[in-house]
């Protein structure tokens, strides 16, 4: 934190009560950037919360399920005999189409 005032209107302040005491000055250039910390955090808070009720949220595309299909396993079970096979599922979009995995 910097002793030194940002906006014009608290230097102006500064300016205008500073009585050339030394501990006085101190104090009040102390208090006046405090207040002129929070006074900048408030407006900044204010502006992008404003901001953010400005901004328009675009629509959610409408949900659609997926796919849901099963097909037997093509591996081989010659291995072993015992061995148990699990099915292959798959989910997929509705605009999926299947020939394109094919190529």
């Amino acid at each position: 934190m910097t002793n030194e005032l940002q906006l014009e209107e608290f230097r102006t302040l500064y300016r205008y009560y500073r009585r050339y005491i030394r501990v006085f000055d101190y104090l009040l250039l102390g208090f006046l950037v405090w207040i002129e910390s929070k006074v900048i955090v408030q407006r900044v808070s204010n502006t992008v919360d404003q901001a953010l009720d400005e901004y328009v949220v675009p629509p959610m595309p409408d949900m659609v399920t997926p796919i849901y299909t099963e097909q037997p396993s093509s591996t081989s079970i010659a291995r072993s005999e015992q061995a148990t096979r699990l099915p292959e599922m798959r989910l997929t979009a509705p605009w999926y189409n299947v020939t394109d995995d094919k190529k």
